[in-house]
């Protein structure tokens, strides 16, 4: 977060802090055209490889799931290695499964490099610790906006145009050239920002948490809460194999392994939070350093219902417009794409509102309009007029995505230090929210799918009692002992 009090926000300014937030929502951008390049073409990749209907929904499921580890092991290597390093490598390496996707020759081919291709989504929570290191407080609610929203856009812009980058190509297999070019592009991408990007302002100090193995908290009980909050991740997980198991990817057996090895791995993480974080406790944290763990931990249910139901709805809407309203996959494509299209506003608005009326009144109002919003969509059907029903899509992303906007204001106020960790930690809530919300969309109709992401909003206003508004400063330290206080709010 930058410490300059500068109140400037040219958006057509390719210098200093604004050339850093273009250069860091094009990568964002470009992650979410990868990570969700198949949703438009699942109608031709469903006739290349003769795929069930649980076929098809158990990829949308695996497109999510490695996100939830990856964003929480990305944003603890962001806040020690740097995002300028870490985006540019997590854009280079996530090319190689999108090759593999595109040229799989069977389903579980597919499915292995839609696993693998999940880790692209924890991009997201590298650029939120980048944006927050060149803007202050009062700005950056509307930056992380707009780096959130904008980057979300890809999800659009690969509904819209890959269809017909497939058709181009001609033949029944078009889709595998259409998507193989995401590749080309994220992979030559990661080059541009290697070579542009700054981890900080010049003269400015990159805090970095004292830990690496674990996010850091300063009370007992809150350290009770971090390993609380950690179980809904290894669930989400247990979750997906019982989901493979059901589509033949995993036998009964193998099932039951994997859940015995999450388990484990559970209490290793349980136990490395404990030892990384009890000495400190146990000598006392000064009060200035302390911090609020269970902020966190309302973020995470927010971002659950806000970010997993965006990932679960743009995953499944091409193909629910194309079944309800007898579409072609092009034409489903581009009505579909307008409920992600609403991310280059709806989010920077979030951001924006949240600037200026206040942290919490703001994810109230915008929850609320969540709920009701995904409570019209379980009304959408056949007999509507489809003009209609793009404006209920559209209303309800609004909130989603202002939604996120306004999460996403608050994470970097938390504690800067960590800003990757707890970005990554909220971010995973979202990727189980997708994997919880999936798999129940593969389970009932589309009516009851939207119902359940209404009523997990009403679940988050109630854990909004609970959240703080950021206000004073936070204190951290730098490498040469020193303690420096930084504004937020």
């Amino acid at each position: 977060m930058s410490t300059s009090t500068s109140t400037s926000f040219n958006l057509f300014s390719f210098s200093g802090k604004m050339k850093t937030l273009h250069l860091t929502w094009i990568a964002f951008f470009i992650t979410f055209v990868v990570w969700f390049n198949m949703a438009p073409m699942l109608q031709a990749i469903g006739d290349t490889f003769g795929l069930t209907k649980p076929q098809i929904k158990s990829l949308l499921v695996l497109n999510v799931s490695m996100a939830i580890p990856a964003r929480i092991i990305v944003g603890m290597l962001t806040d020690r290695f740097g995002p300028r390093r870490v985006y540019s490598g997590l854009l280079f390496l996530a090319a190689f499964p999108c090759f593999a996707f595109a040229f799989a020759n069977t389903y579980a081919q597919l499915a292995i490099a839609r696993f693998a291709l999940g880790f692209v989504g924890a991009g997201f929570v590298v650029g939120i610790r980048m944006v927050s290191e060149w803007f202050p407080h009062n700005e950056l609610g509307t930056a992380e906006g707009i780096y959130g929203g904008w980057g979300n856009f890809g999800s659009a812009a690969a509904a819209f145009t890959l269809p017909t980058i497939a058709l181009a190509f001609g033949g029944p297999e078009g889709w595998r050239w259409a998507i193989a070019i995401t590749g080309v592009v994220c992979f030559l991408y990661s080059f541009i920002y290697y070579a542009n990007a700054r981890d900080v302002p010049e003269g400015s100090h990159y805090f970095k948490p004292k830990s690496t193995g674990s996010m850091m908290v300063t009370s007992k009980s809150d350290l009770a809460l971090l390993i609380v909050m950690k179980v809904p991740l290894y669930i989400a997980l247990g979750l997906l194999a019982w989901n493979l198991t059901k589509v033949g990817l995993l036998t009964p057996q193998v099932k039951v392994v994997l859940w015995v090895a999450l388990a484990a791995i559970f209490l290793l993480d349980a136990g490395n939070a404990f030892r990384a974080n009890w000495p400190e406790l146990t000598r006392g944290i000064p009060q200035i350093h302390q911090y609020k763990f269970k902020q966190v931990a309302v973020l995470n249910v927010l971002y659950f219902a806000t970010f997993g139901s965006e990932l679960a709805v743009v995953s499944m809407l091409p193909l629910f417009f194309a079944t309800t309203f007898g579409l072609s996959p092009v034409a489903a494509g581009m009505v579909a794409s307008a409920y992600a299209f609403m991310n280059l506003m709806s989010r920077p608005g979030g951001g924006w509102i949240s600037d200026r009326c206040g942290r919490k009144s703001t994810l109230i109002v915008l929850t609320m309009g969540l709920a009701l919003g995904y409570f019209a969509m379980s009304l959408v059907g056949a007999s509507w007029p489809i003009w209609l029903a793009v404006v209920v899509a559209m209303a309800c992303s609004f909130f989603v995505q202002a939604g996120e906007g306004a999460v996403f204001a608050v994470v970097p106020l938390i504690k800067r230090s960590q800003t990757g960790a707890i970005a990554g930690m909220t971010g995973a809530y979202g990727n189980v929210g997708a994997v919880i919300y999936l798999i129940v969309y593969a389970m009932v109709p589309p009516s009851t799918f939207f119902l359940v992401i209404a009523a997990t909003a009403v679940l988050g206003l109630l854990t909004l009692l609970a959240l703080e508004n950021p206000n004073g400063e936070i204190a951290e330290i730098a490498e040469d002992g020193t303690v420096q206080m930084i504004p937020v709010g």
